[in-house]
């Protein structure tokens, strides 16, 4: 990807466009059946790229046994027949091969030695454990694999799957989905490697775009230092100027409102009328914590979207988060603060949006 570019990943629902029952069952059988066998994959290619990192503090093997990771072929001091990255895959293909197509078990494979590699060095402190991936998650593609069209009422949008039709529903869509699918369909972005994910029965595109980024009149010298604190979630000052985003009664008092519902609700669920047992009375337990979910995230993004703005407005090319490091430290001593302060969430936010219009942001 070129530094003028960035890729951005977008969260649709599909449906598998088949109006036979029997067909939609077999599709969604073979969709569930992937998803456990890439669950299953993931596991074992992070297992098996940890053990071959490791292989050398395994002191209880002989002396004379080879822990050189390399394609004996290449390295007569090597252990392996193949390169590193290829064990994996060979690994996989040795398991599932006819049971999942191989450019899923490509792309886990890819995708998993990315993540190891940037985490290794923290395996290596002990600051951090192995990566687990439960059965939920998504089942990866290269982007080669979608070939958009239009429905007939020239609405949404259909694409075929490893030869599962799919159908995209849109809604209202008062964000830039559709208009991002347009542009890929006529090929003026590029679909990268994205996923399907399968949540409570309903199914998602993970759909990720190559970008040009926004270019910007931006100027290096000019440098707008902000905030972050649960009173104010965002105080700016560029220059002689300040700002202010948000404040603490419309962000933290109605999170903690969401909040005091559902503990009413807790402690009414009790006393509900049984029938399904647990499921009938944690769902309206459940509404609520998507509702805190939902409002936050919403909040974020604005607030976020907000100080771009600002920042882009005054042409500051730099964006400075003053004294955040210490804040954190004090937040995870304070129970309140970790619960209701999310600055981690708002932190992702402002870098994405930055990077998209080119700002530079340092976390002091």
């Amino acid at each position: 990807m070129a530094a003028d570019t960035m890729v951005l990943t977008r969260k649709i629902q599909v449906f598998v466009d088949c109006d036979d029952k029997e067909k939609r069952s077999e599709y969604f059988k073979q969709l569930f059946e992937w998803q456990d066998l890439v669950f299953r994959g993931a596991n074992m290619v992070i297992t098996h790229q940890y053990v071959q990192e490791n292989l050398k503090d395994l002191i209880y093997l002989q002396e004379d046994v080879k822990i050189k990771l390399a394609d004996q072929a290449k390295d007569p001091e090597g252990v392996l027949n193949t390169s590193r990255m290829n064990t994996t895959y060979r690994l996989l293909s040795s398991y599932f091969k006819g049971r999942i197509p191989t450019d899923i078990l490509s792309q886990i494979n890819t995708a998993l030695i990315k993540y190891f590699q940037a985490d290794r060095l923290s395996y290596w402190k002990g600051e951090k454990s192995l990566r687990n991936y439960k059965k939920d998650m998504p089942i990866p593609f290269s982007g080669r694999q979608i070939n958009l069209s239009k429905d007939e009422n020239n609405r949404d949008f259909k694409f075929t799957l490893f030869k599962i039709p799919f159908r995209t529903y849109l809604g209202k869509d008062r964000s830039d989905k559709r208009v991002l699918l347009q542009r890929a369909l006529v090929g003026q972005i590029k679909v990268c490697s994205s996923a399907i994910k399968i949540v409570k029965g309903k199914i998602f595109l993970l759909l990720a775009l190559e970008l040009p980024k926004k270019i910007q009149e931006l100027k290096d010298n000019i440098i707008a230092e902000a905030s972050l604190s649960i009173e104010h979630p965002i105080a700016v000052t560029i220059g002689k100027e300040s700002f202010q985003i948000g404040n603490k009664e419309e962000f933290t008092y109605r999170r903690m409102a969401i909040q005091a519902a559902r503990h009413r609700l807790q402690k009414a669920a009790a006393f509900d009328k049984g029938g399904r047992g647990r499921k009938r009375k944690m769902k309206s337990l459940e509404h609520y914590n998507e509702k805190e979910k939902n409002y936050v995230d919403t909040k974020l993004h604005l607030y976020s979207r907000r100080l771009i703005e600002l920042c882009v407005k005054a042409q500051a090319g730099t964006l400075l988060l003053v004294n955040q490091s210490n804040k954190e430290e004090i937040a995870k001593g304070d129970e309140f603060l970790l619960r209701n302060w999310s600055y981690y969430g708002l932190i992702e936010k402002i870098k994405y949006k930055a990077k998209m219009v080119g700002i530079n942001m340092i976390i002091e």
